[in-house]
């Protein structure tokens, strides 16, 4: 079945969906109605990187990613001069633990987040997740996007009250 016999597909689906994952090998991406959630493994290209987040923030620009850094107090500024917004902080005995927004608004701390996604995978995989505004277009327009990334597949569609005793 091709790309468009899928949304095609998931479009006439009476009811709405639950849960939509997709992906390839080395990254996998879960939506639903309020969040992304996403998996990345060690060896995946940076630009594969790069485009997931990027297509996630063409969808939804109001896509943000809370993360929880400790830092010397100096390096708060350096991540806001990367478009990171800082939410809260406060001193530990190691530095200060910090809360920072990532918004999907911004192509610089776009840039940064992919940057840091890349640094952390040389140790291990990372799972992320994104806080959206997404609805079923907007998941199956991200299935459309995603798909122009060689080897991307459906993985599992869930509906909203599938499995439920009638």
């Amino acid at each position: 079945m091709g790309i468009t016999e899928e949304i095609d597909k998931i479009i006439s689906h009476p009811q709405s969906l639950s849960s939509f994952e997709m992906g390839r090998d080395d990254v996998n991406v879960l939506c639903t109605h309020g969040k992304v959630t996403l998996w990345f493994g060690r060896q995946v290209p940076d630009v594969v990187i790069g485009q997931v987040l990027i297509d996630i923030s063409s969808v939804d620009a109001s896509s943000v990613h809370e993360c929880d850094i400790v830092c010397p107090f100096e390096e708060i500024a350096e991540y806001e001069s990367h478009g990171y917004v800082l939410v809260s902080y406060a001193k530990t005995d190691n530095g200060y633990r910090t809360t920072f927004n990532v918004p999907f608004s911004s192509m610089t701390a776009l840039f940064h987040f992919a940057e840091d996604i890349s640094k952390e995978l040389k140790n291990k995989n990372v799972n992320i997740d994104i806080y959206w505004t997404g609805n079923d277009a907007d998941i199956v327009l991200l299935y459309d996007k995603l798909s122009n990334i060689d080897g991307w597949n459906l993985k599992q569609v869930k509906y909203k009250d599938e499995g439920k005793d009638k």
